[in-house]
């Protein structure tokens, strides 16, 4: 007899008949299963819940409680195409994101472009030497912006993809902005990036997470990694929420799109 068997109650034969008895334990015996399929259920729920906050976590201390979206908000960013109209300061950029529409494909498939496209907020952030830098110090050139952290899985894949892309198409005229997000030690990411062989991106870091809360109140903090395509007139072209190929072919395609439109703005 099995524990179970032996822990299962009992009918008393003077309150009732052995048929009640029996059906008794059997009613038992059919639901306790049944609520354990729904107990499970639930379980299962939840977790497909909170891993498809790819990498959210609580930005490990970037973010206070008082300032945390709601789960709602962070699952359902706002519509790309939300920002309806380009303001005098982008105008110019239309062309540039109509221009990248066929390269949203493959490995970039999740690319959404702005258009038209937007201002971003003057991002805050340091440079390796802890000197503040803002987006506004790097205009001139097209950028991929890209918020990370040691802690978010996803983002520790894709740096050495980033760093690949810097690589090949980094110069004066284009740069991976790789921003990190961590909060508790500034030697951590140095020496993850140290670690997987990262060379070429610059050590920009956020330990005040202001950059994160910027791109959130307009539609677009809402996780990590969060990438965003910005032209030299500091207008974002584009966005991606998670994380991509970025070293592959299709990425360096889109990034020589970006500058070519970008070349023919200034003729």
């Amino acid at each position: 007899m099995t524990n179970s068997e032996q822990a299962r109650p009992k009918t008393d034969p003077e309150r009732r008949g052995a048929g009640e008895g029996r059906e008794d334990g059997e009613s038992r015996a059919t639901m306790n299963p049944l609520i354990a399929q729904i107990a499970l259920g639930i379980v299962i729920g939840a977790t497909v819940g909170a891993l498809a906050l790819y990498g959210m976590n609580h930005l490990s201390g970037n973010v206070s409680p008082r300032e945390t979206a709601p789960a709602h908000q962070l699952a359902a960013p706002s519509d790309p195409a939300a920002p309806a109209a380009a303001d005098g300061a982008c105008a110019a950029s239309a062309g540039r994101a109509r221009a990248l529409e066929t390269f949203a494909k493959g490995e970039l498939a999740a690319l959404k472009l702005t258009v038209p496209p937007r201002p971003l907020p003057d991002l805050s952030f340091l440079d390796a030497a802890g000197r503040p830098v803002t987006l506004a110090d790097l205009k001139g050139r097209v950028l991929l912006v890209n918020l990370w952290a040691t802690w978010c899985v996803p983002c520790r894949k894709e740096m050495p993809e980033l760093d690949h892309l810097e690589a090949a198409l980094g110069g004066p005229d284009f740069q991976v902005v790789a921003i990190n997000l961590d909060t508790r030690d500034p030697e951590k990411p140095r020496a993850f990036l140290r670690d997987t062989g990262v060379t070429h991106l610059a050590a920009f870091t956020d330990p005040k997470g202001q950059s994160f809360q910027a791109l959130r109140s307009v539609g677009r903090g809402f996780g990590l990694p969060t990438t965003l395509l910005v032209d030299r007139d500091g207008c974002e072209l584009g966005f991606l929420a998670g994380p991509a190929a970025w070293g592959g072919a299709d990425a360096q395609a889109l990034v020589k799109a970006a500058l070519g439109a970008d070349r023919a703005g200034r003729d």
